[in-house]
C-alpha cells in the first residue's frame, strides 16, 4: 500500500527502459524500500536499468514484454501481480519515429500506432481488471503535449499520444469509485535518447524533473500533469488559435 506521505512499496514500470519511467522508480526507491517489476524487451539495457535500481536500493525482478504481443499482455500482468500487490503501475513504453517517415511508409505508421495506442489500451483494460480486483492502486500513463493539439510536425505520432490521452483519461473516470487513480503525463520535449540528435525545443526539461513531479502528482492523485508547468498555458493558446493560423505557425 501508499503510505500517508505518497511512498509505495511496490511498482510495475511497463516500458523497462524508459528513461522517464525508471527515473520515477529510482526517486521511489530512494526514499524507501520498493519492489520494483520492470517489463520490457530482453536486453542488455534492461539488464543495466536492473542494475541502477537495485543501486538505488529497489528489488527488482525482470518480465518479459513485447507491446505488440496484445494476445500475452494479461499472462504478462498476471506474473508481476503474483508476488504481491501493485502500488503504482507506469506506463513508460511507446516510440517516437521518423515524423516524415511515418505518414508515406504504411508500416512504420501502424507500427507507430499499435505501439502508442493499441498496446496503451490492451495493457490499461487488462491492468484496470488486476487493480479493481487488489481494491486500489495508481496508474501514471506517459502521454505527450503533441497530442494536446496534433502538428503537422508530427501527425502520426502527436494521433497517437491524443488517442491514448483520451484513454486513459477516461480510464481514471471509470476507476474513481474503487480507489484507483490515473495519472495522465503531458511532458514537452525531453532529453532521451529517443530525442537524441533533435534540437531541443522551449521549456526542455530531463527525466529527473519529470519524474520529481509525476512523484508529487501521484502522491495527491492528480489527474493531468504538464511538464514544466508552464507548457500548460502554451497549450491552452496555442489550444485555441485558429486552424488557418495555426498552420503558418513554426513548430
Amino acid at each position: 500500500m501508499i503510505d500517508a506521505v505518497g511512498n509505495p512499496q511496490s511498482l510495475l514500470l511497463l516500458g523497462g527502459t524508459s528513461e522517464i519511467g525508471l527515473a520515477i522508480a529510482e526517486q521511489y526507491a530512494r526514499r524507501r524500500p520498493l519492489r520494483v517489476v520492470l517489463a520490457g524487451r530482453p536486453s542488455p539495457r534492461l539488464d543495466a536499468a536492473a542494475d541502477t535500481l537495485r543501486d538505488a536500493g529497489a528489488t527488482v525482478s525482470v518480465l518479459d514484454f513485447e507491446a505488440t504481443d496484445f494476445v500475452s499482455h494479461p499472462a504478462v500482468l498476471d506474473k508481476a501481480f503474483a508476488d504481491g500487490d501493485i502500488d503504482v503501475t507506469v506506463v513508460a513504453f511507446g516510440l517516437l519515429g521518423d515524423a516524415e517517415q511515418a505518414w508515406q511508409d504504411h508500416t512504420r505508421a501502424v507500427e507507430l500506432a499499435e505501439v502508442n495506442y493499441t498496446a496503451a489500451v490492451s495493457v490499461g483494460v487488462a491492468l484496470a481488471e488486476r487493480l479493481r480486483r487488489q481494491g486500489h492502486g495508481r496508474v501514471v500513463a506517459m502521454s505527450s503535449v503533441a497530442g494536446e493539439r496534433v502538428r503537422r510536425a508530427n501527425f502520426v505520432y502527436g494521433s497517437t499520444k491524443a488517442g491514448l490521452d483520451g484513454f486513459y483519461l477516461g480510464l481514471g473516470e471509470a476507476l474513481r469509485g474503487e480507489g484507483i487513480s490515473v495519472t495522465v503525463v503531458r511532458p514537452g520535449f525531453v532529453h532521451t535518447r529517443m530525442t537524441e540528435g533533435m534540437k531541443a525545443a522551449p521549456l526542455s526539461v530531463r527525466p529527473d524533473d519529470v519524474a520529481t513531479q509525476v512523484v508529487a502528482a501521484v502522491a495527491r492523485r492528480k489527474e493531468i500533469v504538464w511538464t514544466p508547468a508552464p507548457m500548460r498555458v502554451l497549450m491552452s493558446v496555442l489550444r485555441h488559435i485558429p486552424r488557418a493560423i495555426f498552420r503558418r505557425l513554426p513548430i
